[in-house]
């Protein structure tokens, strides 16, 4: 708005009017700046930064690689101290090496048998010390040889039959395979950088030519798949979440945007009994009907982001939605960070104050967190929701400081779902983790070369990310199932290949 500075009115009322119009310009002015500066502290933190509020574990890990590098580097640099400076019982700086591999033992003796005096040595012990030690992984050639056998009485000629392989004429044992999609899907190791590490070793093996394998292994493993979401949809809690994956759009020449649908369920915190799991569902956007057909006989309650389209999902009445904490001060920790509002500031340590309940209640039976909650969070959560609905109405109506208010308040019934049912977390970070693994994927694989791509992207994360929150070593896993399958287990026994299923039979098998 301009005005003619020469010319003002001099009625006392049009001035009012002018300086009330002013005022108003200056207020949706400050409200576009604050926004602004909100929108560049974001892009901020995800060009130069962590874009959690906390340093990333990758980054932590990388500060403490340095340290330990440091510290090691002094150590060696420092003189060693004599005998008697020592403690006479030194604390062991490491753990001991793990039993279950392989030791290869290596003597190294005197070459001499006689001591220096002349005198003849007799042993009198030995000392014992241990090395972690690499051999590199190497191709070899499996050759099958079958003998064959003739009757002379009939003319017949017996032999046994050929083992069974994952495809039609395919070179690559089972074993190989899983290999490549371990390190594609678990490892993020590209299958062009795959092709380079098998040429080094003198086999030339194409891309095409590795992607034919991992669609023979998630063949064989999609069954196991269905079988794993069978198990999780049929729990009464569970985390839902989606992220996006770049699919290759040949037609026109540039990559769309398809959608891994995670849910997770992980019942540690409250001493459930279900095994931790997690399955990914790709689908090719991000339209309601989605996870509505997804959790189409799914009852129970359900922890999700802000997303509209879980809103549907509690028409039927068997879902319980529950929203997430994290979610909701995360857009008041944005609005602190980029303005320092001391309102958007007390918002973040109220909230502080539930998750420090929460760490003292962890690993304790839902009944009795549900009571510790009733009587500690309960006081902390309704003054927080007055004292919010009390700054609302003292603050400017357009705000990114209002829209984190407003968005609080209005999920507040799902908010407060976790002071009634101990089960239930403050936030989704069981399938935050989850997602975390698709982004490392997106990041150096970069897309998905087909939806069936994502399909089998879907149906590997989810055995692979499931081995991993049960304590399996993913190979080893995939690798023993493919086998069973290919030899043909049986398909109403698949329940028992489920990764803590059989995690549960190996160590069966170690005992007896």
């Amino acid at each position: 708005m301009r005005f003619d500075l020469e010319n003002l009115p001099t009625d006392a009322t049009m001035l009012h009017h002018l300086v009330r119009d002013m005022a108003d310009d200056i207020a949706q002015r400050d409200d576009q700046i604050e926004r602004l500066k909100l929108i560049i502290r974001k892009l901020q933190r995800v060009h130069y930064g962590a874009r959690s509020e906390r340093l990333s574990e990758d980054q932590l890990a990388l500060g403490l690689e340095d340290s330990a590098i440091d510290a090691e580097l002094a150590a060696v640099s420092t003189p060693a101290p004599t005998p008697k400076e020592q403690p006479a019982a030194a604390t062991p700086r490491r753990k001991a090496l793990p039993e279950h591999l392989p030791r290869v033992d290596r003597c190294v003796d005197l070459q001499a048998s006689t001591c220096d005096c002349g005198g003849e040595l007799h042993s009198i012990g030995e000392s014992v010390s241990e090395m972690l030690d690499w051999v590199p992984a190497r191709l070899r050639v499996l050759r099958i040889r079958r003998p064959k056998y003739g009757c002379r009485a009939c003319d017949r000629i017996h032999q046994a039959h050929a083992p069974a392989r994952t495809m039609v004429g395919t070179l690559a044992t089972p074993a190989l395979q899983v290999q490549v999609a371990v390190s594609k899907y678990c490892d993020h190791t590209p299958l062009y950088r795959q092709s380079q590490i098998f040429a080094r070793q003198g086999i030339e093996l194409s891309r095409s030519t590795l992607a034919e394998w991992i669609a023979s292994v998630c063949w064989w493993l999609s069954t196991l798949h269905a079988e794993l979401c069978k198990n999780v949809f049929a729990s009464d809690h569970l985390f839902a979440d989606d992220t996006s994956v770049p699919v290759l759009d040949p037609g026109r020449g540039r990559t769309k945007t398809g959608r891994l649908w995670v849910y997770a369920r992980d019942d540690r915190r409250w001493l459930g009994p279900a095994p931790p799991a997690v399955v990914y569902l790709f689908e090719p956007d991000r339209k309601a009907i989605r996870p509505r057909a997804h959790l189409e006989h799914f009852k129970g309650v359900l922890q999700v982001d802000g997303y509209a389209g879980f809103e549907q999902l509690t028409h039927g009445g068997d879902i319980t939605l529950a929203a997430c904490w994290a979610h909701a001060r995360r857009k008041f920790y944005d609005v602190a960070e980029a303005t320092a509002s001391p309102i958007a500031t007390e918002a973040v340590r109220r909230v502080a104050e539930l998750y420090s309940i929460e760490d003292k209640i962890k690993h304790s039976a839902a009944d009795d967190r549900r009571i510790a909650r009733q009587r500690d969070s309960a006081p902390l959560v309704h003054a927080l929701k007055e004292w919010l609905e009390q700054q609302l109405r003292l603050i400017r109506e357009r705000s990114p400081l209002t829209d984190a208010i407003r968005y609080t308040l209005n999920h507040w019934t799902q908010l407060i779902c976790f002071l009634d049912d101990g089960r239930i977390e403050l936030d989704t970070n069981p399938v935050e983790r989850a997602i975390r693994p698709v982004a490392l994927g997106r990041k150096n694989h970069l897309f998905a070369g087909s939806d069936g791509g994502g399909a089998r992207w879907a149906t590997l994360c989810s055995l692979i990310e499931t081995c991993k929150l049960n304590g399996v070593e993913p190979y080893a896993y995939l690798k023993d199932v493919l086998e069973r399958m290919v030899d043909g287990y049986p398909a109403n026994r698949l329940g028992e290949l489920l990764p803590w299923a059989w995690k549960a039979s190996q160590n069966f098998d170690c005992e007896r």
